[in-house]
């Protein structure tokens, strides 16, 4: 079973919000955007290789981005 991206624990162990800390014209916020981008037109791909059965994975965009 494919897992979900969850982004609402960022909050519950940090004070400080990374995005704060990184200069808007920083390059990796174009490579984030071009990631983001890719990764999200690859949810069909995504998908179609996982069981609706079973235990949730650890999202493959999670461990695509962790590999970046």
């Amino acid at each position: 079973m494919r897992g979900v991206r969850n982004d609402t624990q960022t909050n519950l162990f940090s004070y400080i919000q990374l995005e704060d800390r990184i200069p808007a014209n920083h390059p990796l916020r174009k490579i984030r955007q071009m990631v983001d981008l890719v990764l999200g037109s690859m949810n069909d791909v995504f998908d179609g290789l996982y069981s609706r059965v079973g235990r949730p994975s650890i999202p493959p965009e999670h461990l695509l981005r962790a590999s970046l």
